[in-house]
C-alpha cells in the first residue's frame, strides 16, 4: 500500500479502538441515566460502579491507540478527526451527566467544556497556519487528574471505605485549575510563535 492510500486507511487496529471508544459512550450514559430512576444506594452505587469500570476501559483505549498509532507509524486521516472526537465526546457526555445528577460544580463542568472548544479551536488555527506548538506538560496533568476525578465521581459515594465523592470533588478542581493555567500557557506560546513567524518574514 503506497503512502497516499495508507493515510486514508481505516480498518486498523488504532481506529478499531478508537470506534470501541465510541460504543462505550452512551453504554456509560446509560448506567448514569439509569441511577436517576432509583432510590434503592446498592443500585445507585452498582451502576455508578459499571459505568466507572467502563470510563476506564475507554480511558486505556484512548492510552493505547495513541501509543500503537506512534509505534507502527500508523497515521491515518480519519484517526486523526476520531480520535480527539471520540475523547471530547467521552468527557463532556461525562460531565453533562455528572452535572445532571448533582454530583459535580457546575462552574467546573464551564470551564472544562469551555477549555475543550478553545483548545480545539486554537490547535485548528496552529494547524492551518503550519504552527508547532508543543503541548506543556501541565496539560498532561490535567488530563491526568480529570482522567481520576470523573471515575470517582460517577461512584460518587463512600465504597470499601473510600470517599469516592470526596476524592473525585478534589481531583476533578484541581484538572479545572490545570486547565485553565495549561490553556494560558498554550496561548501564549502560539502567541509566541506567531510574533517570531512574522520577524522571520520580515526578515526574509
Amino acid at each position: 500500500m503506497d503512502e497516499n492510500n495508507k493515510i486514508w486507511e481505516i480498518d486498523n487496529l488504532p481506529n478499531r479502538l478508537t470506534l470501541f471508544r465510541v460504543i462505550l459512550i452512551p453504554i456509560i450514559v446509560g448506567f448514569l441515566y439509569l441511577i436517576k430512576f432509583t432510590d434503592i444506594q446498592t443500585e445507585i452505587l452498582k451502576y455508578g460502579i459499571l459505568a466507572s469500570f467502563f470510563f476506564f476501559i475507554a480511558s486505556v483505549t484512548d492510552f493505547f491507540d495513541g501509543y500503537i498509532a506512534r509505534k507502527r507509524n500508523i497515521e491515518t486521516v480519519i484517526g486523526s478527526f476520531l480520535d480527539p472526537i471520540a475523547d471530547k465526546f467521552l468527557v463532556v457526555s461525562s460531565l453533562i451527566m455528572l452535572l445532571s445528577l448533582g454530583r459535580i460544580y457546575d462552574w467546573v463542568v464551564i470551564i472544562l467544556v469551555v477549555r475543550e472548544l478553545y483548545m480545539t479551536s486554537l490547535r485548528l488555527l496552529a494547524s492551518n497556519q503550519s504552527l508547532q506548538v508543543p503541548v506543556n506538560y501541565l496539560g498532561k496533568w490535567k488530563t491526568a487528574t480529570q482522567m481520576f476525578g470523573i471515575p470517582f465521581l460517577m461512584i460518587g459515594g463512600v465504597w470499601v471505605g473510600i470517599d469516592f465523592n470526596l476524592l473525585g470533588k478534589v481531583f476533578i478542581v484541581i484538572s479545572a485549575v490545570l486547565s485553565i493555567i495549561s490553556a494560558t500557557i498554550y496561548t501564549l506560546g502560539l502567541l509566541r510563535t506567531v510574533q517570531q513567524k512574522r520577524k522571520l518574514k520580515k526578515a526574509k
